[in-house]
């Protein structure tokens, strides 16, 4: 099995434990580190929408606080149950934080598996 269809298939996983009441969108993300393991995540919402995290977010906080602040993403999926789209820019920005340029970034279109690089995802990432 490619890696991309095990890291989809961990997403939808995720997806599924979300906590969405507001939105309604379930969302989940797994990543594998340049360590090779492979961790995952759901957004979870709160009333006070500011405080939602991401599944993305709160996906490569969890391998932060596994491997430490050496951490990099290898490569990235995120799906949403019943809507397809890419990480939002909030998420893109932390994303690119922990991957290269060339880190392959997975989601869904129209049934289908894309890939963007991060530099495509995100082409004029922050950067101190």
């Amino acid at each position: 099995m490619p890696a991309f269809t095990e890291l989809l298939s961990h997403a939808t996983t995720a997806a599924a434990k979300a906590y969405a009441p507001y939105s309604k969108y379930q969302v989940g993300c797994a990543l594998i580190t340049s360590q090779g393991r492979i961790y995952t995540g759901c957004n979870v919402e709160n009333a006070s929408y500011g405080l939602t995290i991401c599944a993305e977010r709160g996906t490569i906080f969890h391998a932060v606080a596994e491997e430490g602040p050496g951490m990099k993403i290898a490569e990235l999926a995120v799906v949403a149950l019943g809507a397809e789209f890419p990480p939002c820019g909030a998420c893109r920005q932390v994303i690119a934080e922990f991957a290269a340029a060339e880190t392959p970034v997975w989601f869904l279109r129209d049934g289908k598996p894309v890939c963007l690089t991060m530099a495509e995802l995100l082409p004029a990432s922050f950067r101190l």
